[in-house]
């Protein structure tokens, strides 16, 4: 049973990347290659977040 559990979770796993880089006919982009660009997006809008929660988080402690 473990074995048939473990090729399927490898089929699933083969056809998730294969989906993720095939190239769509309209732009010739994948869903990889999306992600790539909207990374440095993501990771401002992560920092922004980390610094209101730092700001936050004084702002509490000084009332305490």
């Amino acid at each position: 049973m473990g074995l048939l559990k473990y090729a399927i979770l490898g089929a699933a796993a083969v056809y998730g990347f294969k989906y993720a880089t095939k190239k769509r006919a309209t732009d010739g982009k994948s869903l990889i290659d999306d992600f790539k660009e909207k990374v440095p997006e993501y990771v401002d809008e992560i920092n922004n977040y980390t610094t209101k929660i730092k700001q936050d988080y004084r702002q509490t402690s000084e009332l305490y």
